[in-house]
């Protein structure tokens, strides 16, 4: 029998977005549950996640009522996911549901303990809208590698998928965005069984609902160095 995936899809105010997002996984051939999380949603993204739900057996909402940040809502993902392999994808579309799938395929072709995508080898279509963003990323991909020795060219992805024997070690405690940092960092100190595969992006301003900002930066430092 296939292997169940389990993708958590962490959302706040994305009611322009959740839907095609959520179709977009839906459509790739792969077996799995998703979990979509409410991270305190105030627009009409619980409705449409709601409707999802109603929709296809294999759709599960958690809700949490505050908005307490996206680590929140994947942790609150983790407890309820049941797959075999758990990866995280974002409801903001700057991320491609086939590049999730190619990750899907080569953790279990290849028998890795986690794989992430990366936007910053291989050739593919990528648009950075800002250029001091595209800079943080490198640097901090930089910095986490120097710090754990282990090379991580792009340790702010948001497209991940790891074992849940694995995952399932931690008690994880970042709520934040952070959270990238965290997941990398503990998973590996435990296992050098990884992998990064290059991946589309398409990012969006400010303007179109981009929702990380100038602090969390300093947020990422932080947990490089606590999580050594």
């Amino acid at each position: 029998m296939e292997h169940l995936t389990s993708i958590i899809v962490p959302f706040y105010n994305e009611e322009k977005l959740l839907e095609q997002s959520v179709l977009d996984l839906l459509g790739e051939d792969f077996h799995k549950e998703i979990i979509l999380v409410n991270d305190g949603s105030v627009d009409n993204s619980k409705i449409i996640a709601l409707n999802l739900e109603e929709s296809y057996e294999n759709i599960t909402l958690l809700d949490s009522k505050e908005n307490k940040g996206k680590g929140h809502a994947v942790q609150l993902g983790f407890k309820k996911a049941v797959g075999d392999f758990i990866g995280i994808y974002d409801a903001d579309q700057e991320y491609s549901s086939s590049d999730l799938k190619k990750l899907v395929d080569c953790i279990r072709t290849d028998d890795l303990d986690y794989i992430c995508g990366s936007r910053f080898i291989g050739n593919r279509e990528r648009s950075n809208i800002y250029l001091r963003t595209y800079i943080a990323n490198k640097f901090l991909s930089y910095l986490f590698s120097y710090v754990h020795k282990v090379k991580i060219t792009d340790i702010a992805t948001c497209l991940k998928i790891f074992k849940k024997e694995v995952i399932g070690e931690f008690n994880f405690e970042k709520n934040d965005f952070s959270i990238e940092v965290e997941l990398i960092a503990r998973v590996t100190s435990k296992t050098k069984k990884f992998k990064e595969l290059p991946i589309s992006y398409k990012g969006r301003s400010y303007q179109d609902g981009k929702k990380i900002k100038f602090i969390d930066g300093f947020k990422y430092i932080f947990a490089i160095f606590k999580y050594k």
